[in-house]
């Protein structure tokens, strides 16, 4: 199966243009993992940061009320729709491969649960790279692996067991899952001091519905995808995700605990 680059990037754009402000309601469920990532990235105020796959900019709205008003906060994602859910924030709606901004402009980059979507992650780094200055950093989080990773990969273990297989393939978001590989890929980009620490990501539903949607409100490109589906195949996939998440059912629903590695780099 080829990988089509274009494609996959048109798919995440439309999917993540689809679920707009949902997103940025399900988002506010991360906020834990928002503080530690913020946390990791020793912001200061007069700071210039630039946020990349903001999503509806709640990193960059954080940011920003820490390096104040002498400093930048700049949201920045492939989805306009996602960025709509941001206006009173500096926005630039940008691929993240080819970022629209000079060289060493910024003081800190951050990236939180984006990098798995980049086709090309060494591209988005070494641009990464490109804008921060010398001494800079770059703050970013990925999911671990996928057995690590029971929020995600419940519902992508029912969609294999109900649906055909994809025609078009895409990279696995849980590809930088073990903290070995995403260090190999941040050195191969020419980033040192790097420092990887897992983050255990907790997250409750009432039951296999409410998860099922949460899923729906984060999934962007495969949001997309399911919503060509027939009707009572959706359907189908809701009701039948339960079984996926028996192993996790606790008094009054379900609880899932999530791996997330959480990086800090600095450019070479």
């Amino acid at each position: 199966m080829s990988f089509d680059s274009a494609h996959f990037k048109r798919l995440e754009r439309a999917g993540y243009n689809r679920i707009g402000p949902r997103y940025l309601a399900a988002a506010g469920s991360r906020s834990e993992l928002a503080a530690a990532l913020l946390a990791a990235a020793r912001l200061a105020p007069g700071q210039r940061v630039l946020d990349l796959a903001s999503g509806p900019g709640l990193l960059a709205r954080d940011a920003r009320d820490v390096v104040g008003a002498q400093g930048l906060a700049v949201a920045s994602d492939i989805s306009e729709g996602q960025l709509a859910c941001c206006p009173d924030l500096v926005r630039v709606a940008a691929d993240g491969e080819a970022l629209p901004f000079a060289n060493r402009s910024f003081d800190r980059a951050l990236c939180g649960l984006g990098l798995m979507f980049f086709p090309d992650e060494q591209a988005a780094l070494r641009e990464i790279r490109r804008v921060l200055r010398p001494d800079g950093l770059l703050a970013l989080s990925v999911w671990g692996s996928a057995c690590e990773v029971p929020l995600v990969e419940t519902a992508l273990a029912c969609m294999r067991r109900l649906l055909l297989p994809p025609k078009v393939a895409r990279p696995s978001i849980f590809r930088f899952g073990e903290a070995d590989e995403l260090a190999r890929r941040l050195a191969n980009a020419d980033f040192c001091a790097i420092d990887i620490q897992p983050f255990h990501l907790r997250a409750s539903f009432a039951d296999a519905g409410a998860y099922w949607q949460g899923f729906l409100d984060l999934a962007g490109g495969a949001a997309e995808s399911l919503s060509r589906l027939p009707a009572e195949k959706l359907q189908a996939l809701a009701a039948a995700v339960g079984e996926e998440l028996a192993p996790y059912a606790v008094a009054g629903g379900y609880e899932l605990t999530s791996t997330v590695l959480v990086a800090t780099a600095r450019p070479v």
